[in-house]
């Protein structure tokens, strides 16, 4: 059975599914991407629910994933999980480092500031398809200096810096001993809309229970999404 990459001797187009909630800049990207040769864009999405059907559907490649979207670095993880050999494109990625080295915790192949342009895109949708990490100097810095920390014994836990503003309150609730329905009274939102954060919550930081999730905001550590014996003492 011959490749389904290669038609006719040569290698077939790159294969791109485009995240992004704006709908004029996913169209307006969908159609700038479509014109390159190189590339054909499978589909665009606007939330996570409908980026991981077009994942199975339509096989991407890469996955170009705006930033500003919600809950964006919970889409990666999802993406990971239904096709780890899938490359992501962080796009519009804004220069907080905490949120940088938090998609480089999630598995992201590719880094293009806000200011980026087409050319500089595509360039890196054939590099990172080719099995490279692209990213700038300054980013590359950091992913160095966070490597360098990870063999010190100095990991800092990045995994809370996927979480929402709201799910971080949820969280200090959580570290505060209140249970979901006390949670609920103080922020004037339902019980259900608690649980349904916690349960999200759990899922990005890769925990089991509220008490490692609460964990986090002191930087216990963990071991395969569970506390590490000594952190239980």
């Amino acid at each position: 059975m011959s490749d389904d990459r290669t038609v006719t001797g040569a290698h077939a187009p790159i294969r791109v599914l485009i995240v992004a909630d704006v709908r004029l800049y996913r169209e307006g990207l969908a159609i700038s991407l479509a014109s390159r040769e190189n590339l054909t864009v499978v589909g665009a999405s606007a939330t996570p629910s409908e980026a991981l059907v077009l994942v199975k559907s339509g096989q991407p490649d890469v996955v170009i994933l705006d930033m500003a979207t919600p809950e964006s670095l919970h889409i990666v993880s999802a993406i990971s999980r239904e096709a780890s050999s899938l490359k992501v494109i962080a796009f519009a990625i804004e220069g907080c480092d905490r949120g940088i080295l938090a998609c480089a915790d999630a598995g992201v192949a590719g880094y293009l500031p806000s200011d980026g342009s087409t050319d500089e895109l595509v360039a890196m949708i054939e590099r990172v398809t080719s099995g490279e990490t692209q990213c700038s100097p300054r980013m590359a810095a950091l992913l160095f200096h966070r490597l360098a920390s990870l063999v010190d014994g100095r990991e800092e836990p990045l995994a809370a810096a996927a979480l929402t503003r709201r799910q971080q309150q949820i969280v200090a609730l959580i570290d505060g001993g209140l249970s979901n329905k006390e949670i609920a009274v103080r922020l004037g939102i339902e019980v259900a809309t608690v649980k349904n954060h916690v349960h999200s919550i759990l899922d990005k930081l890769h925990v089991g229970t509220r008490a490692e999730a609460a964990a986090h905001l002191h930087g216990v550590p963990t071991r395969n999404g569970r506390l590490s014996p000594t952190a239980a003492l």
